[in-house]
């Protein structure tokens, strides 16, 4: 028997994610794992050890939350575009049910439950519509609006919704301004009544988690009144703000409250590492829990005030944590091969702006081929974080760059923002610096440098091959745009909103911006043969922006592959996952 690469095993490992809890069952947790091969939806019992896979979705599902009523809830969606509804089945066992069977199939901006109160909001038809559910189960509409509007904070159903007794409910909403700089807004959910308003023009707030003490009315946020995000609290029943001085580098984010609502527990991030500190909303005096090391992507306060975190670095997979002690939560399977650490190393773009990457070198001496690996998002940022794709480079013999380019969050306001009414080229003015100074250190041929992107890396993949096609001996584009225009016609209102905000306005009101931007305009130029995987019910790079772009390579003779799976923007079987890997790694060992 042929032992499966060491590669292969990083993706098909079982993989185990942050587990939801309700209060009253804390030792019920739903999970998202690929136990079975695919990401679905699981119960562990941490009383008796038991797993137990709930959801068996077609596609896979990619969050889950555990609802009043011991009942574990997912988001179903059958086809991967992302519109469908709320299901939960009982931890013990039993059947999915729509929870609100009476809504329509939307787009979820977010979810709440509290008080005996439940709240909901969906995106319909290009309506953004905030229902409740009164604890006799009557059904309401609170509010719709036709601006981008979810309730609490940007992750669905993760805080920042309900009020601790369920009276009062928060919005975020563009109505003032786009989607990148949001307002707050609460509402009385027994009369639909405007309680209060909080906006700063121009900047972003978004909610992060209400009080849980009964009748305490403060909600904690995001400010970005500064250079960087931090921690601020506004008690609405006061209308008083206070927005909290901390002496730590880099962004600081709220995530919850302590359960006597004293402090609050903060993520601190830095340079592509994150830390856990807890907060005192009195004194603002900052206590670390964990240290500046790996990356934290969730984290929570259990019943008792234990702090369970998701913790991984580039050498070791993810693991739940307690703060002060060890694993709490393992998977039952046999865990991945170690990775190879990253070296955090930083470039300066025609600015003279520090931009910060992480590299990884394979075995041997450079100047190696060397895979670009540019994140998605954009307003996301690469982590010291447990990443198979990169691992999979580096063991078939290339060095890999990971940038943190203008646009990604993580390195202050002003750096995420710096995109807007710029495109494409802000993020690749960064890129090239980078393999500039990585060429110069003798880490990278110039003549062998490979771009592969996902998501918005895709698109600034299209955006390359064609604005600077004698860079790239190869490129890969994942679920991309290709035809920005097409793109912005055919995805989901959300999307169009963000492209609005990034551009300053639609296709028809600036097209000038927009043309400058989009690959199209210059795809006679690409030089480097192109991959391309593309999902065909994706509602965030959907289909329709693809094809254009591919099929104006073809009509030109150019080397380019295109592969389609039927999903939307993520495949979440493991198996097609190590198949995509392969794909790209036989086409760029074709062109090395």
């Amino acid at each position: 028997m042929i032992e499966q690469p060491a590669w292969e095993r990083r993706f098909t490992a079982t993989e185990i994610g942050f587990p939801a809890w309700d209060e009253a069952t804390p030792g019920h947790l739903a999970l998202v794992t690929t136990r079975n091969g695919t990401r679905q939806v699981w119960a562990h019992d941490l009383a008796d050890g038991s797993w137990r896979q709930v959801s068996d979705e077609p596609v896979g599902a990619e969050m889950t939350w555990m609802l009043p009523g011991d009942r574990i809830a997912w988001w179903r969606d059958t086809t991967g575009d992302e519109r469908g509804m709320l299901v939960a089945a009982p931890f013990a066992g039993g059947e999915a049910r729509p929870v609100f069977p009476e809504l329509p199939e939307g787009w979820l901006m977010g979810h709440s439950f509290a008080g005996g109160t439940a709240a909901i909001a969906l995106e319909v038809g290009g309506v953004y519509r905030t229902y409740t559910i009164d604890p006799d189960g009557t059904t309401r509409i609170l509010r719709e609006q036709e601006s981008a509007t979810g309730l609490g904070t940007l992750e669905p159903g993760d805080g920042g919704g309900l009020s601790a007794d369920g009276t009062l409910v928060c919005l975020r909403h563009a109505e003032h301004g786009d989607l990148l700089h949001s307002a707050l807004r609460v509402l009385d959910t027994r009369t639909g009544e405007v309680v209060a308003e909080l906006e700063d023009k121009g900047h972003n707030l978004d909610p992060a988690a209400w009080s849980p003490v009964a009748g305490d009315q403060r909600l904690a946020f995001t400010s970005e009144l500064g250079p960087f995000e931090r921690p601020a609290t506004w008690d609405v029943a006061r209308d008083e703000r206070r927005d909290m001085e901390i002496d730590l580098p880099g962004g600081v984010f709220p995530v919850r409250w302590w359960p006597d609502a004293s402090a609050l527990l903060a993520r601190h991030e830095y340079e592509g590492r994150a830390q856990l500190v807890r907060l005192d909303v009195t004194t603002g005096a900052v206590t670390p829990l964990t240290g500046l090391d790996g990356d934290i992507d969730a984290a929570a306060i259990r019943p008792d005030g234990a702090v369970w975190y998701r913790v991984s670095d580039s050498v070791r997979a993810p693991r739940i944590v307690e703060a002060g002690r060890d694993d709490v939560l393992v998977s039952p399977d046999e865990p991945p091969p170690a990775g190879r650490a990253y070296e955090s190393r930083f470039a300066t773009n025609a600015h003279g702006e520090r931009i910060q990457m992480f590299v990884v070198t394979p075995d041997g001496e450079g100047p190696f081929p060397t895979v670009c690996n540019i994140h998605g998002g954009p307003e996301w940022h690469e982590r010291d974080r447990f990443d198979a794709e990169t691992q999979a480079f580096v063991e078939n013999g290339y060095a890999v760059a990971i940038i943190n380019y203008r646009g990604s969050t993580g390195y202050g306001i002003a750096f995420r923002e710096a995109l807007l009414h710029n495109v494409c080229f802000t993020e690749t003015e960064d890129i090239l610096a980078c393999v500039d100074a990585l060429v110069a250190d003798g880490t990278t041929d110039p003549d062998r440098v490979f771009w592969n992107g996902w998501s918005w890396g895709g698109c600034l993949a299209c955006f390359n091959a064609g604005a600077h096609p004698d860079r790239w001996r190869a490129i890969f584009a994942g679920i991309p745009a290709g035809d920005f225009v097409a793109a912005h016609t055919y995805s989901a209102p959300e999307l169009q909103a963000w492209d609005e905000a990034a551009y300053g306005g639609t296709p028809e009101q600036v097209p000038e911006r927009y043309e400058r931007s989009d690959p199209m305009t210059y795809v006679d130029a690409v030089r480097a043969p192109v991959l391309v995987i593309a999902g065909e019910a994706d509602p965030r790079c959907p289909i329709e922006g693809v094809t254009p772009w591919v099929d104006a390579l073809r009509a030109r003779n150019h080397p380019v592959e295109l592969v389609l799976y039927p999903e939307g923007h993520h495949t979440n079987s493991m198996q097609a996952q190590v198949e995509n890997m392969r794909r790209v790694l036989t086409f760029f060992d074709r062109n090395r």
